[in-house]
């Protein structure tokens, strides 16, 4: 489904959650502006001279596939997963371009003017990549994950117009892998991340209609 004719469809709940929004309630360009900078996590520029340039018409989501304890830094984590990409896989970059911690913050890794890489056999030109740290073959994702999830998969579909159809997963595109783990996936292949991601996006709606006013 594209997202006209769910916000179409949705238009009708714009007077009732307009109604129910409290009065600092968080825009798109909240989620925008909290998105954590590559040079506040400790991160260096890419050779963009070897960058792969993409238009985004698809939102996909990764798991890390490891664990990932609580009390772990994230930042290290970017950092150390940055010098493995570029050092061991000889990569432009982290191959993802957002990274969502356990507390449901939200990273940028590679700039998302440019391709994402894969051990697997899709091609990424194009998508939007989002990894949440874990391995959730093992574990749940927690709700600030799954909440961060929507905003940011709301925030891409937005800016970059993709459809709700355009929201998939890793394994979706390969045979390879069972990423994001089936514990994660089910999100997807239960319509939760599409159903959440058109209201949230018709609460943007309501938000900006409300303050206009």
């Amino acid at each position: 489904m594209s997202l006209r004719p769910a916000l179409a469809f949705l238009c009708c709940l714009l007077p009732l959650l307009a109604g129910a929004l409290p009065a600092q309630a968080q825009t798109l360009a909240d989620v925008g502006r909290a998105i954590v900078p590559v040079r506040d996590w400790g991160g260096t520029p890419v050779d963009a001279a070897r960058a792969r340039k993409q238009v985004v018409t698809h939102i996909t989501l990764h798991h890390q596939g490891e664990p990932f304890a609580p009390g772990t830094d994230p930042r290290q984590y970017l950092r150390n997963l940055q010098a493995w990409s570029r050092t061991t896989q000889g990569w432009l970059d982290i191959p993802y371009h957002y990274i969502i911690d356990l507390d449901g913050r939200i990273y940028a890794g590679r700039d998302i003017a440019y391709a994402g890489d894969t051990n697997t056999e899709y091609d990424p030109t194009g998508h939007a990549l989002i990894e949440v740290v874990g391995n959730f073959e093992e574990v749940e994702p927690n709700q600030r994950q799954l909440d961060a999830i929507v905003d940011l998969m709301a925030l891409l579909a937005d800016r970059y117009h993709v459809g709700l159809d355009g929201i998939r997963t890793h394994r979706d595109y390969s045979s390879r892998t069972v990423c994001p783990g089936a514990n994660l996936y089910r999100y997807v292949q239960e319509g939760y991340f599409r159903h959440h991601v058109a209201l949230r996006l018709a609460r943007e709606h309501a938000l900006l209609d409300e303050q206009q006013r």
